[in-house]
């Protein structure tokens, strides 16, 4: 095990950790070269059995011989940064969940058309930034049977710390990329589109039509404003989620696990 004692919070091979931004890490130009943080040792788990890759673990001595020992095994001779508790909450800004940060390398996003090719049922998720709301629905994406996640540039970064640690490590079970295609280029591949809007003409999300679509692909907006005119006006379907007591809407999230099992595929 290559073991490495943090002596300073400005130890060499550490900043990757602490100073570096979520910006920083994953270096929009050149994807493929970017790093991200995956939390906790389920996490940790669930991503290297995804076939992610290591670059470096930060952990509390306590965990070497502790919940990081398999990890550990399984990471080969990367360097394991080690220190107290204080010290590594000092460095990383907040204190660990269960102890274990792994740095990992930035998969190649995959194309729309690769991961759509057998999917019945997908989501596309516009201009949501929220961190909590991206790993929620991620971790209903995954327990719902969304087949793949599509979002606009102007989404949350899926391997967001926060969204890693909020899904649960789903984000590395469901596949998904990025798109700035319009709904059309669904249409090409054989889906029907779901608008999910609150708009005079929309259909309740119990419609039979819905249902009977052999693909399907759920259109989610943000968590304010909702969708854009252009992605109500471009889809096949406008959808609602009947409300009572004068509830005009649901948190993006919740609203996404309503519409993930109520339209799943049949």
């Amino acid at each position: 095990m290559n073991i490495i004692e943090i002596t300073s919070l400005t130890h060499p091979g550490v900043e990757v950790f602490s100073t570096l931004t979520e910006a920083q890490l994953r270096r929009r130009i050149e994807p493929t070269k970017g790093i991200f943080i995956a939390e906790s040792p389920k996490v940790i788990r669930v991503a290297l059995q995804a076939g992610y890759q290591p670059t470096a673990l930060l952990c509390e001595r306590k965990h070497i011989q502790g919940d990081a020992a398999d990890i550990i095994d399984r990471c080969g001779d990367i360097p394991i940064y080690t220190g107290d508790r204080e010290v590594l909450a000092s460095l990383t800004g907040y204190t660990l969940t269960r102890g274990v940060l792994c740095a990992m390398r930035r998969p190649a996003p995959p194309t729309v058309e690769e991961i759509c090719k057998d999917a019945r049922r997908v989501v596309v998720i516009q201009g949501v930034v929220d961190t909590t709301n991206i790993g929620a629905i991620f971790r209903s994406a995954a327990a719902l049977g969304i087949d793949a996640v599509l979002l606009t540039p102007d989404s949350c970064d899926p391997l967001n710390r926060r969204a890693v640690r909020v899904s649960m490590g789903t984000v590395f079970l469901v596949p998904w990329t990025w798109t700035d295609a319009s709904l059309t280029s669904l249409r090409q591949m054989g889906f029907r589109t779901a608008a999910m809007a609150l708009t005079d003409n929309s259909v309740p999300i119990d419609h039979p039509a819905l249902q009977e679509q052999p693909r399907l692909a759920i259109v989610m907006g943000t968590e304010g404003d909702g969708l854009p005119q252009t992605a109500i006006d471009g889809a096949d379907y406008v959808v609602r989620i009947p409300m009572a007591h004068g509830v005009d809407s649901l948190n993006v999230a919740a609203a996404a696990a309503v519409a993930f099992w109520q339209l799943r595929a049949r």
